[in-house]
């Protein structure tokens, strides 16, 4: 399967800022040498050679995240505004089939859906699942005026609606699907995806209390052993002290949940919308020294960004 990242920021939007792109063509500048110039070629090497830090942003889109299976069948997680990116960007699947997941109805998770384009394709169909009932009345809300032009009325006629209960696996377009209900306000919900011996997990929006998620077997069921997971890690632990019931998780407890379920890899999620992409990647250059420091250094931990990919 492949793993795409079209939206990585929590709560709301955050575009870069002029003050950040302002520092980075600083820091680009500071690099450049005399023979980096002297041509089309030594200047696109050295373009080349840049960090992803200085030669790119970690992205200010809400949560979405795309899933194709080997056949080329997808799931989606989550309708925030990275889903206007997906659209705007990948191809529609030859099947003209979506499978949309959605972990809970806050607006940073749905917004952007009245922005995705297939929903007003009339040879596209949309199959949308999550453990809310109310799911198709909370997406009809944000398209009612005053708030946006089209109605949901217009475009529900190609869309299917499955509540689903965690605990419970079953299939999608050849793909292995559970899920289990995370600490959040109003609950959010965290999903596993399997094809064949591969695994990931989707857990946004998730407030960890490690003992009790620990002895959980349906969270077990859902999170253990997992190769890839991008999991909620939105504080530092100063944060976290502070916003106690947010919701929201220190990426210290995120990597200390990782190592306990045996996940690989694990990619830090949901960030801050306060966060600059320099504060990100402080907190990742710190979430990897404390996962070796608490002799879990098999966890590997990297930073999910805006348009990330990743093959499993």
């Amino acid at each position: 399967m492949k793993i795409v990242f079209w939206g990585t920021r929590g709560s709301l939007p955050a575009p870069i800022s002029s003050e950040e792109i302002q520092a980075k063509i600083n820091a680009v500048v500071m690099k450049i040498r005399s023979g980096d110039l002297k041509n089309a070629d030594s200047r696109q090497r050295f373009l080349s050679s840049l960090p992803k830090s200085l030669y790119g942003t970690v992205g200010g889109n809400t949560p979405c995240v795309q899933i194709i299976s080997k056949d080329g069948n997808e799931i989606i997680f989550d309708a925030g505004t990275g889903i206007r990116s997906l659209s705007a960007k990948a191809p529609i699947p030859e099947n003209k089939k979506y499978s949309i997941f959605l972990s809970h109805m806050h607006w940073d998770h749905i917004q952007g859906f009245p922005f995705f384009d297939p929903i007003y394709n009339p040879e596209v169909t949309l199959d949308i699942y999550s453990p809310f009932p109310e799911m198709a009345e909370c997406l009809a809300r944000q398209m009612r005026p005053p708030f946006f032009p089209v109605e949901f009325s217009s475009v529900k006629q190609r869309m299917n609606f499955f509540v689903i209960s965690p605990g419970t696996e079953f299939e999608v377009g050849g793909l292995t699907v559970n899920c289990c209900k995370m600490s959040h306000p109003g609950a959010s919900y965290a999903y596993s995806i399997k094809e064949g011996q591969n695994k990931f997990v989707y857990a946004t929006d998730i407030e960890l209390y490690i003992e009790n998620h620990l002895h959980d077997k349906i969270v077990s069921d859902v999170f253990y052993n997992a190769q890839v997971a991008a999991i909620d890690s939105q504080y530092t632990l100063g944060e976290a002290m502070d916003k106690i019931n947010w919701g929201h998780s220190p990426f210290a407890y995120t990597v200390d949940f990782a190592a306990e379920m045996g996940i690989k890899s694990l990619y830090l999620f949901h960030h801050d919308p306060s966060h600059t992409d320099q504060k990100l990647r402080d907190i990742l250059q710190a979430a990897k020294r404390y996962s070796k420091y608490i002799a879990s250094a098999h966890v590997k931990v990297g930073l999910a960004m805006d348009g990330l990919e990743i093959d499993l």
